[in-house]
């Protein structure tokens, strides 16, 4: 099968992307569908396509589910960072719905062992997808909810592409761990400023250039580092 819309497969070899077609399978996934739990063997990676987003959670002791790493089609997700058929550490579904390749964790390894430059790739991008957690946790710790909401909604924006987003403003809240009050009243604070429009489950962002002014640099941050880590291996 063809291979295209996820930029970490669009960057290896035409060859390598063809030995790659006849092992991935694509399938059309729904927003909420789990992909992994806390302590599920990982035995497939997914590769978002075009708009199709994941996240990954953490669940903590009261069940509150806080978001760690959002990945479009710049990535991948499962077995990633690690090698090999590991439990899972934190649950991931799908945030926006779309298409997403499908490849065995087992059929990956025995690539990436098989033509080390694929490995190397994968490493990069690994290198990328720590950073932006290490990046999410001081944004957390540091930045005021308006800033990080600011932030997630630009992120996002680029990731899919466009400016309307199937996301309530409860879901948004639990995203970035907070309550839906906060994320509300940010929210309203934005849509009285022009800066979105609030729809029956969906947020349609308005003014991209107030709400990137309004956000923190951590979107620059982490897209500096992709572009020094993968700059003139991935596409444009």
């Amino acid at each position: 099968m063809t291979i295209d819309g996820n930029d970490l497969l669009s960057a290896l070899f035409e060859d390598h992307r063809t030995r790659l077609s006849s092992r991935v399978s694509s399938q059309q996934l729904a927003k909420g569908q789990l992909l992994y739990d806390p302590g599920d063997s990982i035995e497939y990676c997914y590769f978002p396509c075009g708009a199709a987003m994941a996240t990954y959670y953490v669940v903590m002791d009261d069940g509150m589910a806080v978001e760690t790493a959002t990945v479009g089609r710049e990535g991948a997700l499962g077995g990633i960072v690690s090698h090999g058929r590991l439990p899972a550490f934190a649950r991931s579904t799908v945030l926006q719905g779309g298409t997403f390749l499908r490849l065995p964790l087992r059929e990956l390894e025995q690539l990436k062992d098989d033509v080390p430059s694929i490995g190397r790739l994968f490493d990069r991008y690994a290198d990328c997808f720590v950073a932006q957690v290490f990046q999410s946790v001081a944004c957390n710790a540091s930045h005021t909810i308006e800033q990080r909401v600011a932030r997630w909604l630009s992120a996002a924006i680029v990731r899919t592409g466009g400016n309307d987003m199937a996301i309530t403003q409860e879901q948004l809240g639990e995203l970035l761990g907070v309550g839906r009050t906060y994320a509300s009243r940010v929210l309203q604070r934005f849509k009285e400023r022009g800066v979105i429009e609030i729809r029956r489950g969906r947020l349609v962002v308005r003014d991209e250039k107030a709400l990137h002014d309004t956000a923190c640099t951590c979107n620059a941050v982490i897209a500096h580092h992709f572009k020094v880590v993968l700059g003139g291996i991935y596409p444009d």
